[in-house]
């Protein structure tokens, strides 16, 4: 599946989700919802797994991505009000630190759903 074509689709299941529940509900409320609307969507992904954090190529810990889709998108919930540079930075150094193409900034807190794409320019395909 094309990079394109799950962003489609998991934008998809993120607006079924808002439509359904509106704004008001807690992070992890849509975090699970949305696995569902993946799950119905047949995407494959990973909630909530651990990745390390390296800083020239030493582990300085790790993080919890929200879901990493297909293995080629990171995407990273919100639920508040507004978006703002920082959680757009955050999405940003996840795709940087986990090396994905793609990162998803989701905000499921506003009275419509917001998201944003965050291309990784320095991604490097492993092989």
């Amino acid at each position: 599946m094309q990079l394109d074509e799950i962003t489609y689709k998991v934008i998809g299941c993120a607006m079924k989700v808002h439509n359904t529940l509106g704004s008001g509900f807690q992070e992890v409320i849509y975090q699970r919802c949305l696995a569902l609307e993946m799950q119905q969507a047949e995407l494959n992904f990973e909630r909530e797994k651990e990745q390390v954090i390296y800083y020239n190529d030493i582990e300085v810990g790790s993080r919890r991505a929200d879901f990493i889709v297909e293995n080629s998108i990171i995407v990273e919930l919100k639920a508040i009000i507004n978006l703002e540079n920082i959680h757009l930075a955050q999405a940003k150094n996840y795709t940087v630190a986990y090396n994905f193409p793609l990162g998803l900034l989701v905000n499921f807190g506003a009275l419509s759903l917001h998201y944003k794409k965050v291309f990784n320019n320095s991604y490097k395909l492993t092989s």
